[in-house]
């Protein structure tokens, strides 16, 4: 036995983290459904207490009851932000799914050509868009099927609650590993160099997308029509009557014909179901309102 091991003294410990107690869960849970529609089982409650240790100690925090008072109270709106861009995961890539992709292009494209050639409004969404691949990537589509086309009367709008992911999306800045998935004759087209390792989506291309911070549970500055929506891997976060609710206003908001994206592991449900028709995997599209036995219109 080495003796000089019963000796040695304890390594210095680090002060003990706080205890996040039922109490505390319950409490963001609460503020996390009454503010953005999150829901949070039980189950995550160990996933959500590490992801808020961060903010604790960046914010001096004692404990979580502190944090709770400070992220639920009057001049809470800043770090609930913070909250919500750590209760979610930012995880996405150019042209994931991308049948989708090809939907857009069949469904929303083709058809039209000459139309969008001559000044057709094309008016597309990207909900819940992260860091912005994939509203570059509907852009990218775009303008591969209208490369002719020196003026499209086309918006890309691209909201995400969380600021900060907004401020990177609209840098449209990748290292080399975010863009492999990207054809080669698309980065070709739309991509130059930004540094070592780095590239930049080309301000033409760039420029057909507008940010905007929106909470999905708030009210929507929107009027639409819109062509096409892509909603992926939002309503995951959400229990199963906000999930009807934002695929119902989603829906309505579609023009007739318009195609609706959701994630693949998400699936529509509740009266939405009554707007839409099964356009391919986890895609739909808007029925025609004047055909109520949901007969389509490419108008």
């Amino acid at each position: 036995m080495n003796t000089l091991a019963q000796t040695r003294p304890d390594p210095p410990r680090g002060p003990a983290e706080p205890v996040f107690t039922d109490e505390d869960f319950a409490c963001i849970a609460r503020i996390a459904q009454r503010e953005f529609g999150l829901s949070l089982p039980s189950a995550k409650k160990d996933l959500v207490q590490s992801r808020l240790m961060r903010r604790l100690r960046a914010l001096g925090c004692a404990d979580f009851a502190a944090y709770c008072a400070r992220v639920d109270g009057p001049d809470g709106a800043e770090e609930r932000a913070e909250l919500v861009s750590a209760l979610t995961t930012n995880v996405t890539h150019f042209f994931r799914e991308a049948h989708h992709f090809r939907l857009l292009e069949e469904i929303c494209l083709t058809p039209h050509l000459p139309a969008l050639r001559a000044g057709r409004r094309l008016r597309l969404w990207s909900a819940g868009c992260s860091a912005g691949p994939e509203p570059y990537s509907m852009a990218m589509t775009v303008l591969a099927a209208l490369p002719d086309a020196p003026r499209l009367n086309l918006r890309i709008l691209a909201t995400d609650i969380d600021p900060a992911i907004l401020d990177r999306a609209r840098s449209a800045t990748y290292g080399s590993d975010e863009i492999r998935a990207i054809p080669e004759p698309l980065r070709r087209a739309h991509l130059e160099p930004a540094g070592p390792d780095r590239h930049r989506i080309v301000a033409g291309t760039a420029g057909r997308v507008h940010f905007a911070a929106l909470n999905l549970m708030a009210d929507w500055p929107l009027r639409g029509p819109f062509d096409a929506i892509f909603c992926r891997n939002v309503a995951i976060y959400f229990d199963k009557p906000t999930q009807e609710r934002l695929w119902q206003r989603l829906a309505r908001l579609l023009r007739p014909g318009g195609l609706l994206c959701i994630g693949h592991s998400e699936r529509l449900h509740g009266p939405a179901t009554g707007l839409v028709t099964s356009a391919g995997i986890t895609a739909y599209r808007r029925n025609d309102p004047a055909h109520p036995l949901g007969e389509r219109t490419d108008r």
